[in-house]
């Protein structure tokens, strides 16, 4: 935990960054038909996002990383994203100034219970910065977030998931 997520991975450390941060999205609550957003370019952690929330039937919902701060407002809304996993930045756009004027309540309540007049489904932010601004909670965190529940649970979650369930939204420049 606290370091930067290599950017090179065997097939078996893929695998064992999937299993625990899919015990660590169910230690955030998540559950099967949750949306978890991943506003970010792409980066190992937006592909173990995507493996980790399918392996407990959450909806990964791919934000455009060129979005502004008025398209993402209708995504996260229209999506009903309980979670968003984002960037600090990218390019010109600072993505934690944007999340905090859509919702200045960050910074004051406690990780995890968001309580957003704007984005009133979504419950927390998991930045990818090693040092997020307050109400944030940092990627590196998650490891041991996922340690707190054990494999079996997450094969329990997996047991009662169904091949045809939804496992990704994408929103695109209009495609």
């Amino acid at each position: 935990a606290g370091r930067q997520l290599r950017p090179i991975f065997t097939w078996r450390e893929l695998a064992e960054a999937v299993d625990l941060h899919a015990r660590a999205f169910l230690a955030l609550g998540l559950q099967t038909g949750d949306r978890l957003g991943v506003w970010a370019p792409n980066c190992a952690q937006w592909c173990i996002s995507q493996f980790a929330s399918a392996k407990i039937g959450v909806i990964l919902v791919n934000i455009n990383p060129a979005y502004r701060t008025s398209e993402l407002e209708y995504v996260l809304k229209q999506s009903g994203c309980q979670w968003l996993v984002c960037a600090g930045a990218f390019k010109t756009s600072d993505y934690h100034a944007m999340l905090q004027s859509l919702a200045p309540e960050l910074a004051q309540q406690s990780i995890g219970h968001l309580d957003s007049e704007r984005l009133p489904d979504l419950r927390g932010v998991i930045s990818l910065d090693l040092q997020p601004p307050p109400g944030f909670l940092p990627w590196s965190q998650l490891a041991t977030l996922g340690m707190a529940v054990s494999p079996a649970q997450l094969a329990e979650r997996e047991a009662g998931l169904h091949i045809d369930q939804p496992v990704n939204i994408q929103y695109t420049s209009g495609t």
